[in-house]
């Protein structure tokens, strides 16, 4: 056991009393055994100190739980790895609009259309049943930033504005629009009460208690290739150049990886790994 009096520094700067049981839920999460987890925890003790950074934390228990299973690493390294998805945002929004599909919207990627007063490029447009959207994804690299109140105001604003031709030129007054906001961080209280209450869809990384983005990620088992540990960063992002985003699409097309040359010594780890979360992918869809 560690100890509870322990203080922690997230990466907003703030001190919070150190949490084993998040520990334990986030590593049981990505379905370490319960010897796994113990056997991180106890690694893990002797080495925590005052006021140690929520990152470092993270670190210790990632590299740990590698040794023994890259697969559930990978999955574990799912919050850092949506950071990863950069430095623009447009593998964020295909990943989201992969997600949406999954669900079963028909979607658009990166589509310009005519508002009353002006045209906007909008992120995702997901259409199910009666119901479209208008989906803002808002990617953030560095943990800690939150998308304040402006964002849905934003939001809010660019949604009325498409909606209103939407209405004008919709043969179909069944359909129903609205706008929402994704982010891979989180939204500040002020967003959540402004946007719940002006009808916008708010997900975020562990909002809304059910259905967050983390809960939608693990439901589906679509993970983003920037999960991978046994790829480097270069050649994550070469992947990424090629649009690249889904390791499913790597499982079903492993000819994708050619133009990274990578060595034979290393491509059956590689493919072991993109395979074993490619099950975790297959059982939930399967449900």
């Amino acid at each position: 056991m560690m100890n509870k009096e322990l203080l922690v520094t997230k990466a907003s700067g703030t001190k919070a009393l150190f949490s084993e049981a998040k520990l334990y839920n986030s590593l049981h999460r990505a379905g370490a055994t319960e010897e796994q987890i113990a056997g991180i925890i106890q690694e893990m003790s002797g080495k925590m100190y005052n006021e140690i950074p929520t990152k470092k934390i993270y670190k210790m228990a990632f590299s740990l739980l590698k040794n023994s299973s890259r697969h559930l690493a990978a999955k574990y390294h799912l919050k850092q790895a949506l950071m990863e998805l950069g430095p623009s945002g447009f593998p964020f929004e295909k990943y989201i609009g992969a997600i949406m599909s999954q669900q079963g919207y028909n979607t658009v990627v990166g589509e310009f259309v005519n508002g009353k007063c002006v045209q906007h490029e909008i992120d995702v447009i997901a259409v199910k049943d009666h119901l479209q959207l208008m989906i803002e994804c808002k990617y953030h690299n560095h943990a800690g930033i939150f998308c304040d109140v402006k964002v849905p105001l934003y939001i809010q604003s660019r949604f009325k504005d498409v909606e209103y031709e939407w209405l004008k030129s919709s043969t179909n007054q069944n359909i129903t629009y609205q706008g929402g906001v994704v982010t891979n961080t989180r939204f500040s209280s002020d967003a959540i009460k402004y946007g719940t209450c002006a009808g916008l869809r708010l997900i975020s990384w562990d909002y809304p208690l059910k259905g967050s983005l983390k809960d939608q990620i693990d439901d589906l088992g679509l993970y983003p290739i920037t999960c991978l540990t046994s790829l480097t960063k270069i050649e994550k992002q070469m992947l990424l150049d090629r649009k690249v985003v889904l390791c499913l699409e790597l499982s079903q097309n492993t000819k994708l990886l050619i133009p990274l040359e990578i060595k034979a010594s290393r491509m059956d780890g590689i493919l072991q790994e993109i395979h074993q979360l490619s099950k975790i992918t297959v059982k939930v869809n399967d449900k």
